[in-house]
C-alpha cells in the first residue's frame, strides 16, 4: 500500500500542461453507499450540457455501475471492448439527454493491470479521438480502496457527496482522512445531499468542516445541498433524470445552482483531458 500511495501522490502532484484547452477531470466519490452520488453526477452533468458544455460521465463503479438506468439508455459495451472486441469509440459512447455521453467502465475496469504496452498504447489512440469535452466526470464506487484512491489522484478536481446522517458523514470523514494520509490531495469539495433544508445542509458542513480542519490537512469548500425530495425518487423510478422529468422541483434547482457555482469556478484552469486521464490510470495500474 505503500507503494501505491507513493504512486498515488507522485501523480497528483504532476503536471501536464498543453497548449490546447483539457476537458476538466472531476471526480465525485463518496464514503459509503446509499447518499445518491450517481443520481447526482447525471443530473449535474445534464445540466451542465443543457447550459451549452460537453460533458461525458465515466461510470467507474465497477460491479455496481448505473449511470445508464438512471439516465434512461441502455449501454452494451464497456471502456475495454474498444480494445478486446476492436470496438470504436462511437461504439461504446452511449447518448443520453441533451446529447450528454456517457462511457461505461464496467468489469473492464478490473483488466487494467493485465494490458500490455501495445494495447494500451492502441486504446491511449482511440481514446484522443474524444479530447473535446468540457468537463469529465468520474462517477467512482462507494468507499474506501485503492481503485477509488487512484481516481482520486488522477482528477483536477474532487467533490464528496454526504449526507446529514452521522454514519454518513463518518465515512466521509475517513474517506478524506485516507486521501490526506497519503497526500493524494489536500481539498475537497463538499455536496450535502438529502438536507431538510437549506439551513441543515449549511450546518452539515459547518460541522463536518470544522472536525476536518482540527485533525486534517485539507482544505473544504461548501458546493452547496441537494434538498430532499419526492419528485427525485419519482424520477428514479421512472427511469429519467429528475433535472430533466422535473425541472421546477426543488432538487433540480439545487442542482442547477450547484452547477452554476461549478461553472463559475472549475473553468479557470485548463484540465487534464481524457486521455491524460487514462495514462494516469494506466500508470497507477501499471
Amino acid at each position: 500500500m505503500l507503494d501505491q500511495a507513493e504512486s498515488l501522490r507522485k501523480l497528483a502532484q504532476s503536471s501536464n500542461p498543453s497548449l490546447t484547452k483539457k476537458g476538466k477531470i472531476i471526480t465525485i466519490t463518496s464514503g459509503k453507499g446509499g447518499v445518491g452520488k450517481s443520481n447526482f453526477v447525471v443530473n449535474l452533468g445534464i445540466h451542465l450540457q443543457k447550459m451549452g458544455k460537453k460533458v461525458l460521465i465515466f461510470d467507474a463503479d465497477i460491479g455496481m455501475a448505473n449511470d445508464d438506468v438512471l439516465m434512461g439508455i441502455s449501454s452494451r459495451y464497456n471502456i475495454f471492448d474498444v480494445i478486446n472486441n476492436n470496438k470504436n469509440l462511437n461504439d461504446v459512447l452511449a447518448t443520453g439527454p441533451f446529447g450528454i455521453k456517457l462511457l461505461p467502465g464496467g468489469s473492464g475496469l478490473n483488466k487494467v493491470e493485465d494490458l500490455t504496452d501495445e494495447e494500451r498504447e492502441v486504446f491511449l489512440s482511440k481514446i484522443s479521438e474524444i479530447e473535446d469535452f468540457d468537463y469529465i466526470f468520474m462517477d467512482t464506487g462507494a468507499g474506501i480502496n485503492r481503485t477509488v484512491l487512484a481516481f482520486i489522484s488522477c482528477c483536477d478536481e474532487l467533490i464528496v457527496i454526504t449526507t446529514p446522517e452521522p454514519t454518513s458523514l463518518t465515512d466521509a470523514y475517513s474517506l478524506l482522512k485516507a486521501t490526506s494520509h497519503f497526500k493524494i490531495k489536500d481539498r475537497a469539495n463538499v455536496v450535502v445531499n438529502k438536507a431538510l433544508s437549506y439551513k441543515e445542509g449549511e450546518e452539515t458542513f459547518s460541522k463536518f468542516e470544522n472536525v476536518v480542519n482540527k485533525f486534517l490537512s485539507m482544505n473544504l469548500k461548501y458546493y452547496g445541498c441537494v434538498l430532499d425530495d419526492k419528485k427525485l425518487v419519482q424520477a428514479v423510478r421512472e427511469q429519467m433524470p429528475f433535472i430533466v422529468r422535473y425541472p421546477g422541483s426543488d432538487a433540480a434547482e439545487c442542482i442547477q445552482d450547484i452547477g452554476n457555482h461549478l461553472l463559475g469556478s472549475a473553468e479557470k484552469e485548463n484540465g487534464t483531458g481524457v486521455q491524460g486521464l487514462f495514462k494516469k490510470i494506466f500508470k497507477i495500474f501499471s
